[in-house]
């Protein structure tokens, strides 16, 4: 329960001895303290938050949108998610690198010394914060994939977790766990990391969240933009990751969660590297965001090609477990992530690829092709349909299902108020850049 998010809400509504009341009232019952106790600790958060509101300070003040970040799918890997992803790219405004978020890779990349150096990080899913180890195992995988498609070899990894006020420190050695089991598989060292509570004293329950960063070395890239027409699109099996154990834990299919626990991705790429094939091929990526339907959105807004998937073979990518359970559930396996590798190359390049993926133990199938044109479409019974990312990815839980995957009516304003919050972002952060730039001219 967030103290001071509850405190600001009910100080716009009740009187202040109300708020300390209910807040009491919810402190004692999640920390199983007596009022005395409880009352004190509300005091002391209606204080620091009365205290914090006025916001005198221009720095401390931002431009509300009015748009919640449940209402407009961010992190739900739609349309709403995507579009606050471009948003942000131009917060960032520009840069010297090479790759960043405009490019809609995973991966930013940045070129020092004739060298390539990739840096990633993926956060935890957020269903899995019971459940430290496999968040930790997939997290982790999911960051060193995004390496990988860059065309880049990881040479480190780190860690960032966050519990709550009440969590068990278990959780901490448990989620280490789960990261370094995927890198002692790939002789990828945990470098370093930071450790801390969710909000400090203000957060209490027992929540966990944090990310994975990975940094990988290369002298070639492999980036989305660089598909060209008339190349092939394979893509290895997938099991899924975090999405699919989550779909697995939450549906009462826990058996599944055993499929997920591979590193097939990551050894098709050695493989890949192995056989010298990284400087010919096209373009790599991992089939995550929101699924195919949204990844080859993003790929063919950045290559400027038309992606096409053939249905069944594209089906075939998918392991036959994970198939099962998706279609049983009614889960649209091309609207969630299933965590496989992407690869676009010229068909000679291809034949290769899938041999020396093939040579490593792991499944690989043509799926599709690059043509001339725009967008992304599949081929189901001869005939070719628009394929296009829903306003949420499938929907692969109980709740989702209840959330629903429908775009709301009011978007398109939803979307304006985004345009606005984004555009005072950039405009603050000038401000303050030139302000220190005065105060220390030597920053000019």
């Amino acid at each position: 329960m967030d103290l001071e998010g509850f405190a600001r809400r009910m100080l716009s509504r009740v009187g202040e001895e109300e708020v300390k009341r209910l807040l009491a009232e919810r402190i004692a019952e999640i920390k199983g303290w007596d009022a005395d106790r409880a009352a004190k600790w509300a005091e002391a958060v209606v204080l620091e938050v009365k205290n914090a509101t006025s916001k005198s300070h221009p720095v401390l003040d931002y431009s509300p949108s009015g748009v919640s970040m449940g209402e407009f799918g961010v992190g739900s890997r739609g349309r709403g998610d995507f579009y606050v992803h471009r948003k942000i790219a131009e917060v960032i405004g520009e840069s010297d690198a090479v790759l960043s978020t405009k490019d809609l890779d995973d991966a930013g990349v940045v070129k020092y010394n004739g060298l390539y150096i990739s840096v990633a990080i993926d956060g935890i899913h957020s269903r899995l914060s019971e459940y430290p180890f496999v968040a930790g195992f997939h997290v982790t995988r999911a960051a060193m994939r995004d390496v990988y498609v860059m065309g880049a070899k990881p040479v480190a990894v780190f860690s960032d977790i966050h519990v709550a006020d009440d969590g068990d420190v278990s959780k901490i050695f448990d989620h280490i766990a789960g990261i370094t089991a995927v890198c002692d598989l790939t002789g990828v060292p945990l470098v370093s990391g930071s450790t801390l509570r969710i909000g400090g004293d203000m957060v209490i329950g027992e929540r966990m969240t944090g990310g994975v960063g990975c940094v990988g070395v290369s002298e070639h890239i492999t980036p989305r933009k660089n598909a060209k027409e008339g190349d092939l699109i394979l893509l290895t099996e997938g099991a899924g990751g975090g999405t699919i154990v989550t779909t697995a834990i939450f549906y009462g299919m826990h058996e599944l969660i055993d499929e997920t626990l591979n590193i097939d991705f990551l050894l098709s790429c050695e493989a890949i590297f192995s056989a010298g094939l990284v400087e010919k091929i096209h373009s790599m990526s991992d089939v995550t965001n929101g699924g195919i339907r949204g990844d080859a959105e993003e790929i063919s807004a950045v290559s400027g090609k038309a992606i096409v998937f053939d249905y069944e073979e594209t089906r075939k990518a998918v392991n036959p477990k994970i198939l099962r359970m998706l279609e049983e559930l009614e889960i649209d396996f091309m609207g969630v992530s299933i965590d496989s590798l992407m690869v676009i190359a010229p068909p000679e390049i291809a034949e290769e690829v899938k041999r020396a993926i093939r040579g490593a133990g792991v499944k690989v199938v043509e799926a599709g092709w690059v043509e001339e044109g725009k967008g992304a479409y599949f081929v189901k019974n001869g005939k070719k349909e628009l394929l296009k990312p829903r306003f949420r990815e499938s929907a692969y839980t109980p709740l989702k299902k209840v959330v629903g995957e429908r775009t709301p009516p009011d978007f398109e304003e939803m979307r304006r108020k985004v345009d606005q919050a984004a555009k005072a972002a950039i405009e603050k952060k000038k401000k303050v850049v030139e302000r220190i730039k005065k105060r220390n001219p030597t920053q000019e």
